[in-house]
């Protein structure tokens, strides 16, 4: 299985109904979710934050961290 999670969730993922871990048969599938979150995440939040993605193994992780 590959995987989709996020790290360090804010105020506003957590509004936003995405859930904090998925799983999917193919690691195509969970790269395309992956990246529709990010641009979603980057476009449509409050801007407080970055985002970016790291995968590692069978997991991609998406990272919320505060502006500098």
């Amino acid at each position: 299985m590959y995987r989709v999670k996020v790290q360090n969730t804010c105020s506003c993922f957590l509004k936003s109904g995405f859930p904090e871990s998925q799983e999917f048969k193919s690691k195509e599938e969970a790269k395309t979710e992956a990246e529709y979150m990010l641009r979603i995440m980057k476009s449509n939040f409050c801007q407080k934050h970055e985002f970016a993605i790291n995968e590692q193994f069978d997991d991609f992780t998406i990272f919320i961290k505060p502006r500098a």
